[in-house]
């Protein structure tokens, strides 16, 4: 890590501190539909603030109605989320985790927005400052390889349980160590969770490995659609609302499709779709070379890194591959704007 940029973190970190110092009620979320990265670092940063200071009344929220994924639900703590509409506090401090802006968060935006006091723990490029206090690092691999340095910069002995919660966070947000964002730090943060009591074996089982028939059946037809164009350099495919109501299979099961896309030999950009019953379309984008997929989000109304991000755009798979492909096309001939 460049010397200014661990300056700026180590400051970033100083000035959250304070602030939880400050707070006697401490709210944090992530996003709605929270992944592996998102749950695991709200659950490590609670765990930390409660061992550091144990006074706080922290409480670890979802952005929206649906449960905690069954997959991460193996997690220790998992069980202490709460639907933002139960938590009846006003929080002395909101901490926004695995996310830039407040957008993302749905039905816990106006509690964030009316919070005494915001802060932000993130590693997606953030466009317009809206906390107080920031701790962003768009290099790191994820964020819960920030929040591991927030407890090794208070001197915390890290334990079992919040180890992890952290390794969860640092294995799905990079593919399980495959994607490109698997750098040395991530690598280093991660054997120091494994020192610490980290089971790798236990997440790849629950993560990767726990599967239900009804999901297998879905990631079926999802094969059988996948398409590439561009001389193979470009795989997309797609599930539709009719498609996961056959299977049986849970929206919130859905993650991983991408990557079966992604695995396509020749592919350097992958997308996939899946249609939701409420009118819109989660897309999913991963680039196994140096194109920025991000920019194809952005344009979409979405956002996220270089080689991962997403969007959710309205309207029906049809119109949204109409609106997308074309940009994919521009993305790898260099006209994208």
């Amino acid at each position: 890590m460049p010397a200014e940029v661990f300056e700026a973190q180590i400051a970033a970190f100083d000035e959250l501190a304070h602030e939880i110092e400050q707070a006697t009620t401490i709210a944090l979320c992530a996003h709605t539909n929270p992944d592996g990265d998102a749950l695991g670092s709200v659950l490590g940063l609670a765990r930390i603030i409660q061992h550091r200071w144990p006074g706080k009344r922290v409480a670890c929220l979802l952005a929206d109605s649906d449960p905690v994924p069954r997959l991460y639900r193996f997690l220790p703590g998992a069980d202490t989320f709460i639907h933002v509409d139960e938590y009846a506090e006003d929080p002395d401090l909101f901490i926004m985790v695995d996310l830039p802006h407040p957008s993302r968060l749905n039905e816990a935006r106006s509690l964030a927005e009316q919070a005494h006091h915001l802060a932000v723990i993130d590693h997606h490029p953030q466009v317009d400052k809206v906390a107080e206090v920031s701790v962003i690092r768009p290099e790191a691999a994820a964020a819960g390889v920030i929040v591991a340095e927030f407890a090794l910069h208070l001197g915390l002995e890290l334990d079992e349980d919040l180890s992890q919660c952290l390794m969860c966070a640092i294995v799905t947000d990079t593919g399980r160590f495959q994607y490109q964002n698997a750098d040395a730090e991530a690598f280093e943060i991660a054997s120091v969770l494994v020192d610490a009591g980290a089971d790798p074996s236990e997440i790849s089982l629950h993560v990767y490995q726990s599967f239900r028939l009804e999901y297998l059946h879905l990631q079926s037809i999802v094969m059988g659609r996948i398409i590439t164009f561009d001389e193979g350099r470009v795989a997309y495919s797609y599930a539709t609302h009719a498609d996961l109501e056959r299977t049986g299979a849970h929206p919130d099961e859905c993650d991983g499709l991408i990557d079966i896309v992604r695995s396509v030999e020749g592919s350097e950009v992958a997308l996939f779709l899946k249609e939701a019953g409420d009118g819109t379309v989660r897309g999913n984008l991963r680039s196994k070379a140096d194109w920025d997929v991000s920019r194809v989000a952005r344009a979409l109304g979405g956002g996220g890194h270089k080689a991962a991000a997403g969007f959710t755009a309205r309207g029906s798979i049809d119109e949204v591959l109409a609106t997308a492909l074309p940009l994919l096309r521009s993305l790898l001939d260099g006209s994208l704007s």
